[in-house]
C-alpha cells in the first residue's frame, strides 16, 4: 500500500492566530509567553511562536465521514498483519531569521517519506537535570482538540486496548516534540532558538505514567552545539532528538 501514498505532498494554508498559542501555553502549564500572562491576555501580532509549537496549527480538515474507524486520517494505514501506525519521526529545521509569528499567514507543506516496523531502545543514565512528566486523559484530551486529531488512541481508552491492543490512552508523538524542544530551551537554549531538530519516536508511554525527559549529551561540532536528549521510561526510550544550535 506504501506505493499509493508515498512522496505525495499535502500543503495547508494557516493563519498564526494567537488563541491557539494561548491555549498550548495552558495546555502545557507554561502560561507566561514572551513576558505576556497568556491566562489574562492574548500575545499581540508579532510575537514569535516558540519552536514546534506551530504543531498546534495546520491542523487536519478531513470531515468525519472521511476518516478511518480509528478516528484518524486514511494518509496511511498499516497493512495486515499490523493493527498499529505511530507518529515515527522526523526533521525540523529552523530559521532564527525569520520564524513564525502571531499574525502571519503560513503554508505547510507535507510529505510521507516512509512507514516501517519500530523496535524499543533504552539508554544509560548521565548527571544533566532531569525533567519528570506524567500525562492525564484530560491534557491528552485538550491536545486532541487543539491540533483536530481525531485518533482515538489519544482520548478512548477503550478503543485503544481492545482495537489497538494499548494498555491506556496514548501520548502524542507531537506533543513529545514540544516537551523536548521546551526542555533544551530551559535547560540549554539560554534564550535563542535551535537551528535544526532529528527526532525519532521508538516506544509509546500512556496516559498517567510517569516518565523522563534528560540530557544525554552536548558537544560541540564544527563550533555548532549538537544536544542529544532522549524522553525514557524505566530505561525505554519513547523518544529520542537530536538538536542543533549554530554557532
Amino acid at each position: 500500500m506504501m506505493e499509493h501514498f508515498a512522496q505525495k505532498v499535502t500543503k495547508r494554508s494557516q493563519y498564526i492566530d494567537s488563541n491557539q498559542l494561548r491555549k498550548l501555553a495552558v495546555t502545557l502549564g507554561r502560561p507566561v509567553l514572551d513576558g505576556h500572562d497568556m491566562r489574562r491576555m492574548s500575545a499581540p501580532a508579532g510575537t514569535p511562536v516558540p519552536p514546534a509549537h506551530h504543531l498546534v496549527y495546520f491542523t487536519p480538515d478531513d470531515v468525519e465521514a472521511g476518516l478511518g474507524a480509528d478516528g484518524s486520517d486514511r494518509a496511511f494505514n498499516a497493512p495486515a498483519p499490523f493493527t498499529r501506525r505511530m507518529w515515527a519521526g522526523g526533521h525540523i529545521k529552523f530559521d532564527r531569521g525569520n520564524p513564525l509569528r502571531v499574525g502571519d499567514e503560513a503554508e505547510e507543506h507535507t510529505k510521507l517519506i516512509s512507514a516501517v516496523a519500530k523496535t524499543s531502545r533504552s539508554a544509560d543514565s548521565d548527571s544533566f537535570p532531569v525533567r519528570k512528566l506524567s500525562w492525564s486523559h484530560v491534557g491528552l484530551f485538550r491536545f486532541s482538540a487543539l491540533t483536530f486529531n481525531g485518533h482515538k488512541i489519544h482520548y478512548n481508552e477503550d478503543w485503544s486496548r481492545t482495537a489497538e491492543g494499548h494498555p491506556g490512552v496514548v501520548v502524542h508523538g507531537p506533543l513529545n516534540v514540544i516537551n523536548l524542544l521546551d526542555y533544551w530551551r530551559d535547560v540549554h537554549g539560554q534564550g535563542t532558538s535551535p537551528a535544526e531538530m532529528f527526532y525519532r519516536a521508538v516506544s509509546p508511554v500512556y496516559a498517567g505514567e510517569e516518565y523522563q525527559i534528560r540530557t544525554l549529551s552536548v558537544v560541540s561540532v564544527h563550533k555548532d552545539l549538537v544536544s542529544e536528549l532522549v524522553a525514557e521510561k524505566d530505561g525505554v526510550v519513547i523518544m529520542k532528538a537530536t538538536i542543533i544550535e549554530k554557532a
